[in-house]
């Protein structure tokens, strides 16, 4: 026992330093967020390349890494506690066939544009995942799967910037182009909820609106949501039995992703008293921030710079896929 506590005690002093630049960043996002009205994880981002040079200091370094790797995976699988079974059922039989459609569709779609235009077929993964899921949230449990590849932080990081920022301009832009395609508040809810990246920007787009159109973009998105684990354990499979993935075949299953099923079964049961469920949904949020504040202290801004206008095009046109996909669906009455 004695043995077990010096071990505890000896990690903790490593990582604590890290630790510590980490959660101040996280707490200046928290503040700065609240106060200025924008998305609490690009503003971790912004303040954490700021500190890139901390990346470097071997008193940091471990507690940083740790943020942005194992932080990372409890809050992606704290996110279960954001969704029900009845909320993603109450959708019907047309909303349950139609998003995982629309999320597999999108993801092929976007990563062969991906290939079309020579980029990195693990970036293209990466970035068709985030942009057809759940934004800043998917790209970095989807990173935590894949194989390493040069500049992969940089590259999580760089998608994190852009579907967060895309889905800023989708909050205010898409209600608009909704409404002058003259789509009703349930439509455009549907809208919404499929092609905002976000959580955040979809809950504002959508109550901006009407309630109506809110609470349907709400739950559209959390089924977005509750499609991650499933493609992030189908994707570490995959890669596992890939001759072009050597680096994955010794990794371990995904149990975030197992653990974000069981933590929503677990929120659907009722037993979960509402503010319970509310807290641990909060601590998934900060958790995510915290991993978003580390990996932006080990991204240069240099780096990300390097990536060019190409890489961008990229996101932007795999965002465009997907908002055509689901108007094309609405239009057709098919949802």
């Amino acid at each position: 026992m004695k043995l077990l506590l010096n071990s505890f005690q000896n990690r903790l002093e490593m990582l604590f330093p890290g630790l510590i630049v980490v959660g101040t960043i996280a707490a200046a996002a928290g503040f700065l967020s609240s106060h200025y009205k924008a998305p609490v994880m690009l503003f971790a981002l912004l303040i954490g390349i700021a500190f890139n040079f901390l990346s470097s200091d071997e008193r940091c370094a471990p507690g940083i890494e740790f943020s942005s790797k194992k932080i990372l995976r409890f809050g992606v699988a704290l996110l279960g506690f954001r969704v029900t079974l009845d909320q993603i059922l109450g959708l019907g039989t047309n909303a349950l066939l139609f998003i995982p459609l629309l999320v597999i569709l999108s993801i092929a779609l976007s990563w062969g544009i991906a290939k079309l235009m020579g980029r990195q077929h693990l970036f293209g993964l990466l970035t068709a995942c985030a942009v057809a899921i759940c934004g800043a949230s998917a790209a970095l449990a989807v990173a935590s799967v894949l194989p390493n590849w040069k500049d992969k932080h940089r590259d999580t990081l760089f998608t994190v910037v852009c579907v967060t920022a895309l889905s800023t301009f989708a909050m205010i832009a898409y209600p608009i182009l909704f409404s002058m395609l003259d789509f009703s508040e349930a439509e455009m809810g549907i809208l919404i909820g499929s092609t905002i990246h976000d959580v955040a920007q979809v809950v504002g787009a959508g109550y901006a609106v009407s309630n109506e159109t809110g609470d349907v973009a709400t739950f559209i998105k959390l089924l977005r949501i509750s499609m991650l684990p499933i493609v992030v354990i189908v994707i570490a499979l995959l890669l596992k039995s890939d001759n072009e993935s050597n680096t994955i075949s010794g990794k371990a299953f995904p149990w975030f992703a197992l653990a974000f099923a069981v933590c929503l079964l677990v929120n659907s049961t009722g037993l979960i008293p509402a503010v319970v469920s509310e807290f641990l949904s909060s601590v998934s949020q900060w958790f995510l921030v915290f991993a978003i504040a580390g990996l932006g202290v080990s991204t240069s801004l240099k780096s990300m710079m390097e990536l060019g206008g190409k890489s961008i095009a990229l996101v932007v046109l795999q965002t465009v896929v997907l908002l055509v996909i689901a108007v094309l669906a609405v239009s057709t009455d098919y949802i």
